[in-house]
């Protein structure tokens, strides 16, 4: 990967609704070469997919929370837990995290009652769970921008 292919990067993380012509241009390219490195990083898959940004309240969805969850450490937990929180559309972000807590997720919902439904009726009934720690989101500070490609 060279700088050009950076530059492309950067560019798209930014907006990727560019046309391939706005592209080439601000990365200082012809159209042409400029699209055989964009189909070569997505088949290389540096770059995996294409996103709108959208604003959770503005879909109902504006009471953010993350939670620490602790899952029993054994295979068939985590492996039973992972595939519970990837079907539940609540859970906007997931990770598994070394030490503990042993996962985090982002969960977005509509208000407080909602949170403690989802709380009540889904998450510490997940497979695996022996513990969750909440805390709400007061006000986003950065929102994701992509990652630096120095």
């Amino acid at each position: 990967m060279d700088a050009i292919d950076r530059h492309i990067l950067r560019e798209l993380q930014a907006d990727g609704r560019l046309t391939n012509q706005e592209l080439a241009q601000r990365v200082g390219l012809t159209p042409s070469p400029c699209l055989r490195r964009v189909r070569q990083l997505e088949d290389d898959g540096v770059i995996q997919t294409y996103r709108a940004v959208v604003d959770p309240a503005a879909v109902g969805r504006g009471f953010e929370v993350f939670a620490s969850v602790e899952v029993h450490r054994d295979r068939a937990s985590v492996a039973a837990f992972e595939t519970e929180v990837q079907s539940t559309t609540d859970v906007v972000e997931a990770y598994r995290l070394y030490g503990a807590p042993g996962c985090l997720l982002r969960i977005a919902v509509a208000d407080s009652d909602a949170y403690e439904r989802f709380w009540t009726e889904k998450l510490i009934g997940m497979p695996g769970v022996s513990d969750v720690n909440s805390q709400m989101i007061m006000r986003r500070i950065k929102s994701p921008q992509g990652v630096p490609v120095d």
